[in-house]
Parts: structure tokens; C-alpha cells; sequence
């Protein structure tokens, strides 16, 4: 009996363990997720290829985890949508060891880890999810309820109550005006990620339900504050139109003369995303549609908010005025590119008949390069320049370098403040903080500051605080650390930390708000509707975001000539503008070189050829560069020319609108005309004084021009 015992306990619980393998369980086929008891199926969900990809089903405590695409969906008993978890990349594996279940995302090579739990019965991530710009994660849900067929529109609602695309669906496509408020009003009872609120509240915008479509812009602001997005960070075009696009859909609304609904979708991008990409043209194109209406008190509103967001800027120029100094650059790239040549070739006229007769004796204008070259390098044209105008020539050429490298510096900078880890409208997150990196920023207060702001909205205050004492004295790290004493208790030592802060910068507005003395900014506006209770973060401006990034011109300019190779590599740069940069640098070594080459005698009978006086009449003062009047008179023809040059269509300067305008055209043709007037006057009293030195030096005598 006793050694039965054993025997029948050990069968006893062999057969236990078969039964409860045969009992209810969650396999994949292909893409439906089955649910089964042995043989019996008890429910079963097919999912379309579009979706995305599927991972491995995980059963906890009766519940099934699917990820499906960048979400995870959980099922209860009869296979209802208990739960979804919204996460910024596809889904590629589930566990729940450890007690707790984590899931892992992939986004370009980039992979996180979250851990999936429950407030108040409601699934949700315990970790901060800030969303990449990808249309393919922020839209999902609409996309995969778009994808369901019209037949199957009411069974799939009702497996998946809680995508709100379908119940707005079914609202659309109801005759019964109760039925149709009925679908919208479950269509708003679901939680969402904002990129998802503003898709839903466009959708329900165009389906005339406005007061839901406001209803859901709310939801967006908060959902979007929640995951520390902030009216300061700016945000590019391509993450706007990834975040559901609200500045397209204010042009679709302005295109269709609905102004009232243009109205509300302006004062969401104001209140969350007023610098994003684009913004003053949208905001100009909205006062004038305001001034048109009689609204000229709003328009006025409105302008000045877009002057407001300059303060911070590169110059003050605005959000975009990066743009601008790039048009700048081209435009006195293409002045000095013009100007050096017309010296440069006028010189070289000059020149011509006198080097023929030197070099003839060497034999010839080119063999004797290969004979006597270092008598042949004495007499190059610039060596029959006066010290004074190969002067000239060296600045000019110094001074182009500095226009192309002024705009290497623009276009380098515009690409690494469009680069998503920076125009995003936050900062942080695993995939943003892997973009950071690849900007290798330059070490200095402004990059201590910007990764130390990305640390502390992770929640990563100890890392945060280590790299704020990096950058010290610098005011905006003060009142962020302030922040971090606040959160952790510490009043005494916040307040104090603010203090300093704006004793460093009385201008800073974060510091006055979390001291209580109520400053106006518009983002501050943000902060007490959205997060009333929280301290304000100092945000880096635009200045100190680029001096992390990239630095200032000298920093770019040396970078690019030091590393040539790099330089023609930059995509952001362009192949043209990148040799054009090294082209300058080369020509402006020769030139300062020619400085020390002795002055070969140009004889009075050969100074002032054919050739040199017809460039001379049609070059304004690009003979006369000997004289600083000359060089003025060449530099004022070049920018009169270089500013008229988009009206021959060969070249085209979008940044700089005003100089197509009938006003400034008429302008630079007046200079344009006034420099040939003064040019023709100098001309005909150098002709006079030249035939005065060629009648005293006889014509068998030469002598310096």
C-alpha cells in the first residue's frame, strides 16, 4: 500500500498535467490567433496583412497579449478587446518574466523595452512613450480601421470597441441621426494618444461634428502635455504631418472659406506647436484672411504672436529665419562671385598684350611654364596688378569664402535643427535620444543642457542632474535643477535655484513662473492649462540648440576645409555649394600668395588695351579696384546685379521674397544704372589721364602704369 502510494500520486499528477495542456490556449495560425479548450475552439481573430507584423500570443492570469504592429492588444474570455497599448514602433516580442509583462519595440534598428500594467482597469505603459515621426506608428489605428470592408464594418466595431475610427465609421454611414451621435459619443469614450486624438477630431471635423472634433483637440492637448511635449521645442513638417497634420488641415479649412473651424484648428497648433515648420507663412495667410473679414483686431492678435516667436531666434529673424540667412549667403555669394570675376577678367585684359611680349622670349604664354616656370610664375596677369589691387582681390576672395562658407554653415545647421531628435516637439524617448547621438554635439553648457532636459523628461533625474552641474552657470540648468529639488521635496533649495536662475537672466520666464510672480509668455499660457501643478522646464532656445549642434561660422568653416572629403559627403550641403567652398579657399590662398610675387612693369603704351577698355565700360569700376572709390562702385554693380538676377528666371532666391517685388526691382535697376552713369564718367577721365602719361613718356619709353 505504501509503495502504491508514490506510484498513484505520481500518475495522479502526469494525468493533471495532460489535462490542464489540453486545456484553454492561444496559438497563432498563420494570422489568426485561436483560442482553444483540446479540441473545442473557443474563439478566433484573423487579422488583415496590412496590419502589420504579429508576435508569439502571451497568456497571463486568463488574459491574451498580442502585438500587432506598434500595438499590443489584450483579449478576455470570448476573444472582446479588453485593452490596447499604444507603443512607438512594431511590436517584436512579449514576456512575462519576472512577474510583469514587457514587450519590445524596433524603430530603425532602434529597440526598447516597456512594461505593460493597469490603472484603473485599463491597460497602459508604465514607461514614457514618446512617439517618432512615422506616419506608419502615429496612424495605425485609422489605417487599420480604413482597411475593414464595409460588410464587415459592424462586427469588427464590436470586436474592437476601442478603435474610435470605426465607431466614426458607422456614425457616417447611419441614417439614424441618434444612431450616428451615438457611434461619435463612443467614438470620444476610448483612450488615445494625441498623434490619433487630432486624425479622429479632422475626421470628425469633415463629418459635421464639430463640438466632438473640439471636444477631441482637448483630449490631444492633454494626452500630448502628459508625454512632455511643449509649445517651446519647435517640430518639423514631416513630425506635424505624422502628429495628424493640423497645419494641412487648416489650409484645407481656410481653401473652403470655413474660418470658424479654421479658428479652433489655429488655436490648437498655437497652443502646442507654434513653431513648427512653416508657421509664419500659415499665421500671415490667416491675419489676411482675418483683415479681409473686417477682424482687424484679431489679425493684429495674431501677427503679433508670430513676432513673439522670435525672441530666442538666430538674430531675431524668427522660427525660420534660418532660411533667410541662407538666402542672404547665396545672394552675396553670387554678388562676389560677379564682382571678383569682372577684376579679375578685366586684370586679366589688361595684362594680355604686355604678358605675350614677356613670355616670348621664354618661349611662349604656356611652353614657358614648362621651361622657365619660376620666371613664368613672376608673370601671371595679377603680377602686373598694383599691391593695392591684389589687396583688393585677396578681400574679394576672403570674402567669398566667408559667403559659401556663411552658407554651408546655413544649410549644415537647417538640416541638424530639422533632425527629428531636435524638431519633434519634445525631447527624450529611445529612439529620439539614439537620433541625438548621431548629431555629435559639441561638448559645452548648450549640449550639457539639451541632454540633461531629454534625461529628465525620461525621468532619469539623477543622469539629468549630473549633466545640469555640466553646464552651470548657466541659468536654464539652474531652474531645472531647481525643478528636480522641487520634485524630490526639497522647496528651500528649489526656490533658491530659481532665484539664481533669474538673477542670471532676468528675462527668463520659467524661473518667474515657478517663483509664483506670473509672467506672460505664450507658452506659459500651456503650462497652466495643461500641467497647472508642475514647475516649469527651461527649454533651450534656438541659439543654444545650434551652438550644440554645429557652432558658430568659424567652428563650420574650419571643420569643412579641414576635412574636404566630409565636406563633399554632406547631403545637406550639396555637392555645388561644397565645391564652390573649396574652389574659394583655393583662389583665395593664390590671391593672398600674389601678394608676395614683385610687380612685373606694365608699359603706359600696353595699360589700357582694347580688350580692357570695353570690359572697363561694361564692368563698372572693375578697372578703377586700385581705388577704394572703385571698389565701392564694383561692389555696389555687383549686388544691383546679383539682386536683379531672379528676374532674368535663371536664378531664383525664395527666401528673400522682397527682392521680386516691383518696388525693390525698380530700386536695384536705378543703382544698376547709376553705377554705369559713374563708371562712364570715371572711365572718360582715366582715358584723358592715361593719353596725358602716354604723351609724356614718349612712345619708344616704358615706365609703371
Amino acid at each position: 500500500m505504501n509503495r502504491a502510494g508514490p506510484r498513484a500520486w505520481r500518475l495522479a499528477l502526469a494525468g493533471l498535467t495532460l489535462g490542464l495542456s489540453a486545456q484553454a490556449g492561444a496559438v497563432l495560425e498563420g494570422r489568426t490567433l485561436r483560442a482553444e479548450d483540446g479540441p473545442r475552439l473557443l474563439w478566433s481573430r484573423t487579422f488583415p496583412d496590412g496590419v502589420g507584423s504579429l508576435t508569439d500570443p502571451l497568456e497571463v492570469g486568463g488574459t491574451v497579449y498580442l502585438g500587432v504592429g506598434p500595438v499590443v492588444f489584450t483579449f478576455g474570455p470570448g476573444g472582446s478587446v479588453q485593452g490596447r497599448a499604444d507603443l512607438p514602433g512594431t511590436v517584436t516580442s512579449l514576456d512575462a518574466s519576472g512577474g510583469v509583462v514587457r514587450v519590445t519595440t524596433q524603430l530603425g534598428g532602434v529597440n526598447e523595452r516597456f512594461t505593460l500594467g493597469s490603472e484603473g482597469g485599463v491597460l497602459s505603459v508604465q514607461e514614457r512613450v514618446v512617439f517618432p515621426p512615422d506616419p506608419d506608428v502615429t496612424g495605425w489605428l485609422a489605417h487599420a480601421a480604413d482597411a475593414v470592408p464595409p460588410g464587415e464594418l459592424a462586427r469588427a466595431a464590436a470586436q474592437d470597441p476601442l478603435n474610435p475610427f470605426l465607431a466614426l465609421r458607422q456614425a457616417q454611414a447611419s441614417r439614424d441621426a441618434y444612431a450616428a451621435l451615438s457611434a461619435v459619443r463612443r467614438a470620444l469614450n476610448v483612450n488615445l494618444p494625441f498623434p490619433a486624438w487630432v486624425q479622429l477630431a479632422a475626421r470628425l471635423d469633415g463629418a459635421g461634428f464639430p463640438a466632438a472634433a473640439d471636444l477631441a483637440l482637448d483630449r490631444a492637448r492633454r494626452d500630448a502635455a502628459a508625454r512632455g511635449l511643449d509649445p517651446d521645442v519647435p517640430i518639423s513638417r514631416a513630425a506635424l504631418g505624422a502628429y495628424g497634420n493640423p497645419s494641412g488641415y487648416v489650409g484645407t479649412l481656410l481653401e473652403q472659406n470655413r474660418l470658424a473651424r479654421a479658428g479652433a484648428w489655429m488655436s490648437y497648433l498655437r497652443d502646442l506647436h507654434p513653431r513648427f515648420q512653416g508657421g509664419t507663412a500659415l499665421y500671415t495667410r490667416y491675419a489676411r484672411i482675418l483683415d479681409q473679414q473686417g477682424r482687424e483686431g484679431e489679425a493684429e492678435e495674431w501677427r503679433q504672436f508670430t513676432r513673439s516667436l522670435s525672441s530666442g531666434t538666430l538674430y531675431n529673424l524668427g522660427p525660420e529665419g534660418l532660411d533667410q540667412v541662407r538666402g542672404a549667403a547665396r545672394l552675396s555669394a553670387l554678388a562676389l562671385l560677379l564682382i571678383l570675376a569682372a577684376a579679375l577678367l578685366t586684370l586679366a585684359a589688361r595684362a594680355w598684350p604686355a604678358q605675350r611680349e614677356d613670355t616670348r622670349a621664354l618661349g611662349g604664354r604656356y611652353r614657358s611654364w614648362l621651361r622657365h616656370p619660376l620666371s613664368r610664375a613672376r608673370r601671371v596677369f595679377v603680377g602686373y596688378a598694383s599691391p593695392s589691387e591684389r589687396l583688393m582681390l585677396t578681400l574679394l576672395g576672403a570674402a567669398l569664402l566667408g559667403a559659401l562658407g556663411g552658407l554651408h554653415w546655413a544649410a549644415h545647421t537647417g538640416a541638424a535643427l530639422q533632425s527629428p531628435a531636435l524638431s519633434s516637439g519634445t525631447y527624450g524617448g529611445g529612439w529620439g535620444n539614439a537620433q541625438l547621438t548621431t548629431l555629435n554635439l559639441r561638448p559645452g553648457p548648450d549640449s550639457a543642457l539639451l541632454t540633461g532636459l531629454a534625461a529628465q523628461l525620461d525621468g532619469e533625474n539623477s543622469l539629468a542632474r549630473d549633466l545640469y552641474t555640466r553646464a552651470l552657470p548657466d541659468a536654464c540648468a539652474r531652474n531645472n535643477l531647481g525643478v528636480i529639488a522641487q520634485a524630490r521635496g526639497d522647496e528651500p533649495q528649489a526656490r533658491d535655484l530659481y532665484r539664481a536662475a533669474l538673477s542670471t537672466r532676468p528675462d527668463l520666464s520659467a524661473a518667474a513662473f515657478n517663483l509664483g510672480l506670473n509672467p506672460a509668455a505664450a507658452s506659459l499660457a500651456f503650462q497652466r492649462a495643461s500641467r497647472p501643478d508642475e514647475p516649469r522646464l527651461c527649454y533651450p532656445d534656438q541659439r543654444s540648440v545650434t551652438r550644440a549642434v554645429t557652432g558658430d561660422l568659424s567652428v563650420t568653416l574650419r571643420a569643412a576645409l579641414a576635412n574636404p572629403a566630409a565636406l563633399l559627403a554632406d547631403p545637406s550641403v550639396g555637392r555645388r555649394v561644397a565645391l564652390g567652398l573649396l574652389g574659394s579657399a583655393v583662389l583665395t590662398a593664390l590671391l593672398a600668395l600674389s601678394l608676395l610675387l614683385p610687380r612685373t612693369p606694365l608699359p603706359p603704351r600696353l595699360s589700357r588695351p582694347a580688350g580692357f577698355r570695353l570690359l572697363a565700360l561694361l564692368l563698372p569700376g572693375s578697372s578703377l579696384i586700385d581705388s577704394p572709390w572703385g571698389g565701392m562702385l564694383l561692389l555696389a554693380w555687383g549686388a544691383a546685379a546679383a539682386g536683379l538676377a531672379p528676374a532674368t528666371g535663371l536664378i531664383s532666391f525664395p527666401t528673400l521674397p522682397n527682392l521680386t517685388l516691383a518696388g525693390a526691382q525698380a530700386a536695384l535697376t536705378g543703382a544698376l544704372i547709376l553705377t554705369y552713369l559713374l563708371n562712364t564718367l570715371a572711365f572718360v577721365a582715366a582715358e584723358i589721364r592715361h593719353a596725358r602719361r602716354v604723351r609724356r613718356a614718349g612712345p619708344d619709353q616704358t615706365g609703371p602704369a
